[in-house]
């Protein structure tokens, strides 16, 4: 085994979740070769149908082998039938962002070559944009908290300066790197509802704050129900989104719309010490069990994840082996692949063939 190998904590979940993972998994066996990477893998126990065979969603033993690990890749959890008794879903990777502290919420969206977009304009084969959803705090702070009597109910938002500051200094950070990347100058735009709510006005205050330590990096606000609309008529025009958990949630699937779908969106939250690397689409019980699940969102999160490694001393051959990764999964739908959700004939394992066989595996 190589000797700079890195131990990664696998959560394969529920559903399409445990194909994904497999394929993906299949693919960076090779992929590690090919660089002279080590990664060593521990298949961990969780999720819904866990919770419905033990009445444990997520074990301490678990939690702890995932802490312990390098870096964490997720498939999917939950599943419609299985809830607890307060009608919830189980739902283990909220577990792991609060416990963790993994504030931000990285959703990547770009337009993969090949791969059909939802607009027309021309432009929008040029969509590559990030949204960072702030990840333990704003309205999911009251997750499981809530209160609910017979006559109302009522969720409560959070929204810490300590936590604000760092989402915000993590998207001007990032659109820094994506600037030195592209070649022009990054922009970072907070999305909220400060004309509305305190709360948003105070999150706004404090991401300006830190703005100013970024000069070189362009600061806008949006109002989240505009961005809905603005997601839609140009998303070719932003680039680092941080906003508030739950616009977060709705606007990254809304985005994953622009560009094929749930099967195209990988993400990945973040902290200071963790990482969790996860597809950003759920268990997809309809399709479960049939081959025909999309891996290219969970392929496109270890790419994100091996480059995590490398900026967190792993070496210069994760790195290279994340660009080779996305590239592949260009090239081969540039190619002509096409997976189920687009409308093709390409299952799980093609996908996996066909990336795999971009880098001479």
């Amino acid at each position: 085994m190589a000797s700079n190998t890195v131990r990664i904590a696998v959560l394969p979940g529920d559903g399409i979740g445990t194909e994904v993972t497999e394929a993906t998994l299949g693919v960076l066996e090779p992929l590690a070769k090919r660089h002279g990477i080590g990664i060593s893998t521990e298949t961990l126990a969780a999720g819904a149908f866990h919770y419905q065979a033990t009445g444990d969603a997520f074990p301490e033993a678990s939690f702890r082998a995932a802490e312990a690990a390098d870096a964490i890749l997720l498939g999917a959890m939950g599943w419609p039938g299985i809830r607890k008794a307060d009608g919830t879903e189980i739902a283990p990777q909220l577990d792991l962002r609060f416990r963790l502290k993994l504030y931000a919420g990285v959703r990547p969206v770009r337009a993969i070559p090949g791969v059909p977009v939802a607009l027309a304009d021309p432009r929008a084969a040029g969509i590559d944009f990030v949204l960072i959803r702030e990840s333990t705090e704003g309205l999911f702070h009251s997750s499981g908290k809530g209160l609910v009597t017979e006559d109302y109910a009522e969720e409560t938002l959070r929204i810490t300066r300590a936590t604000t500051e760092k989402l915000s200094r993590f998207a001007f950070r990032l659109a820094e790197r994506r600037a030195a990347k592209r070649g022009r100058k990054g922009r970072v735009t907070l999305v909220d509802k400060a004309n509305v709510f305190r709360a948003f006005a105070f999150m706004r205050g404090v991401f300006d704050g830190v703005a100013r330590e970024f000069p070189a990096v362009e600061s806008a606000h949006h109002y989240v129900d505009a961005m809905a609309l603005d997601l839609v008529r140009h998303p070719w025009a932003f680039d680092v989104l941080p906003t508030e958990n739950m616009f977060g949630d709705i606007l990254s699937d809304l985005a994953a719309g622009l560009v094929g779908g749930m099967g195209f969106s990988p993400s990945a939250d973040i902290g200071d010490d963790h990482a969790v690397f996860q597809p950003a689409h759920g268990t997809a019980p309809d399709i479960a069990g049939k081959g025909i699940a999309n891996p290219t969102a969970t392929l496109l999160s270890a790419a994100m994840m091996l480059d995590w490694l490398a900026a967190r001393g792993a070496g210069q051959g994760f790195a290279d082996a994340a660009a080779e990764l996305e590239a592949a999964v260009d090239g081969a739908f540039a190619a002509g692949l096409r997976t189920a959700d687009i409308g093709g004939p390409d299952g799980t394992a093609a996908v996996a063939r066909a990336v795999a066989a971009r880098f001479g595996a």
